[in-house]
C-alpha cells in the first residue's frame, strides 16, 4: 500500500487507494447523514454540507452534546441558533454512553461523518467505530482529520496518534462498511497558538520543531469543511480511500519567513531539536502539548506537497499561512 500523498496516480487525484479496491463507484446516497459534533470541525463541514443536502430534498442530522440541547451556556445558544438557520436536524446525545446505545442510535442513518475529536477521552473513537460497523452504517468518515498515522506509526509519543492508528486497523478489517479518510494536517490556527510555542505574535518568537527543513502541512476548519464536502459528495463515489488535502505545506525555516514578511518585523527564531524535545517529553510525558511538539517535530507523516492534494488537482483554492495570518492580524 502506498502512503505518500507524491506517489498519486495521475488518474486518482488526491487519494491513496487501498490494494484491491475499485477507485470508485456511482452513486452517492444523500439520504439519513449524521454529523457527530459541531464544535469548530464540526460547524464548518455543517455549513457546507447542510444547504447541498437540503437542496437534495434530505435533511441532515447533528448529534451534539445534551447539554448543548438543553442550552446551558451561552456558547451553547448560539451553536444551536446556528444550527436552526441551517435548517439541520439536531439530536442530543452523550458519546460516553457504551456501545450498545451509539450502535443503536446509529442504526437509522447510512452515512456518518465523525468530527467529535478526542473531547470524551482515550478510547472514544475506537468505540465509536465499532458502533459504526455494528450498526451496519454504510458509509462512514472518521475522525482522521490530521496527520498521516500510517507513516507516523506507534510510538511517536502522542497517544492519540495510536488510537487512530486502531482505528485504521479496524476499518481495513471489516467489509460491511465503506470509509473514507481526509487527511488534513494541522489545523493552521494551531501554528499559532501560543501554548504550542511554534508561533508566538504577542512575544515575537518562532520556534523550530526539529529544524528549520522540517515540513508541516496545514489547512483551516472553514477548508476543511468545504472539502470534507466536495469529498463526500463526489460522483464517482469514493470508496475505502485516505484523501489528501492541504491549505499549505511549508518548513518551519518558510514559516518564519512568511511571518516575519506579513508582521513586518524581526522575530527571535530558536529550533526545539528532536533530541531536546525528547527530553522535555521524559520529564513531563503527560503534558499534551510537549507531546505534539516532540511527534510533529520527527516530521514523517505530518506533511505531504499540496501540489499532490485533492483540491489542487481540483482546482479548488485553499487559504495558505500568509493568507491566513494576513487575516487574522485584519
Amino acid at each position: 500500500m502506498r502512503t505518500h500523498a507524491n506517489d498519486i496516480d495521475a488518474g486518482t487525484p488526491g487519494l491513496i487507494p487501498e490494494k484491491n479496491d475499485e477507485l470508485n463507484t456511482p452513486n452517492v446516497d444523500l439520504r439519513d447523514i449524521l454529523v457527530l459534533g459541531a464544535g469548530q470541525l464540526g460547524m464548518a463541514v455543517i455549513k457546507e454540507l447542510a444547504p447541498r443536502i437540503r437542496a437534495a430534498g434530505e435533511r441532515l442530522t447533528v448529534l451534539v452534546s445534551p447539554q448543548t440541547v438543553n442550552a446551558a451556556a451561552s456558547q451553547d445558544v448560539a451553536t444551536l441558533v446556528a444550527l436552526r438557520e441551517l435548517g439541520v436536524e439536531v439530536l442530543g446525545q452523550d458519546l460516553m454512553a457504551d456501545e450498545q446505545t451509539l450502535t443503536k442510535l446509529f442504526k437509522r442513518y447510512r452515512t456518518v461523518v465523525n468530527c467529535t475529536g478526542f473531547v470524551a477521552g482515550p478510547g472514544t473513537q475506537l468505540k465509536i467505530t465499532r458502533a459504526v460497523f455494528a450498526a451496519g452504517v454504510r458509509r462512514y468518515f472518521p475522525w482522521q482529520f490530521g496527520v498521516d498515522y500510517d507513516v507516523v506509526g506507534r510510538g511517536s509519543g502522542q497517544p492519540v496518534f495510536d488510537e487512530q492508528n486502531e482505528v485504521r486497523g479496524l476499518l481495513r478489517g471489516q467489509t460491511g462498511t465503506e470509509w473514507v479518510i481526509v487527511s488534513t494536517g494541522m489545523f493552521t490556527s494551531f501554528l499559532f497558538e501560543p501554548a504550542f510555542g511554534v508561533v508566538d505574535l504577542e512575544r515575537r518568537t518562532v520556534h523550530g520543531l526539529g529544524s528549520w527543513e522540517t515540513k508541516v502541512t496545514v489547512t483551516t476548519p472553514e477548508d476543511i469543511g468545504k472539502l470534507t464536502t466536495e469529498i463526500l459528495l463526489a460522483e464517482p463515489r469514493i470508496v475505502n480511500q485516505i484523501v489528501y488535502v492541504a491549505g499549505d505545506t511549508l518548513s518551519y525555516g518558510q514559516l518564519a519567513q512568511s511571518v516575519e514578511r506579513v508582521v513586518g518585523v524581526p522575530f527571535d527564531k530558536t529550533v526545539w531539536t528532536l533530541d531536546k524535545l525528547r527530553a522535555d517529553l521524559a520529564v513531563d510525558p503527560g503534558d499534551v502539548m510537549t507531546r505534539y511538539r516532540a511527534a510533529f517535530a520527527q516530521g514523517d507523516g505530518v506533511w505531504w506537497e499540496k501540489s499532490a492534494t485533492y483540491n489542487a488537482r481540483h482546482g479548488i483554492e485553499t487559504l495558505d499561512v500568509e493568507g491566513y495570518l494576513r487575516a487574522r492580524l485584519r
